[in-house]
């Protein structure tokens, strides 16, 4: 049995939370002065600094649709080993380069 996702859970088991946190999510990246690329750039680097393999894979897809060459989203994993060490990379650089590949 696949286990569900965390996000898949909280629409499920609470639609106002799900929709509200999706709601800041939206307010963020609009108020940001951010463009969406760097907005997703900007993810991808705090999630790898957090050795979040999952946000650092999904994010790099919705950078590349946003623009963002590999070479971005490969050095936006590698910012974090400034930051953390190796631990952000170690699981976070492959899962980044896996998914810009396939998205």
């Amino acid at each position: 049995m696949v286990e569900k996702h965390f996000l898949q859970i909280l629409a499920e088991e609470t639609p106002s939370v799900n929709k509200a946190f999706f709601d800041l999510v939206e307010s963020i990246e609009k108020d940001s002065g951010l463009d969406a690329k760097t907005v997703q750039l900007v993810y991808i680097g705090i999630s790898a600094h957090k050795g979040v393999d999952g946000a650092v894979a999904a994010h790099a897809g919705y950078a590349k649709k946003a623009g963002a060459t590999r070479d971005e989203v490969r050095g936006a994993v590698l910012v974090s080993l400034i930051t953390t060490g190796v631990a952000g990379i170690s699981s976070c650089l492959a899962a980044a380069l896996n998914a810009y590949d396939n998205a």
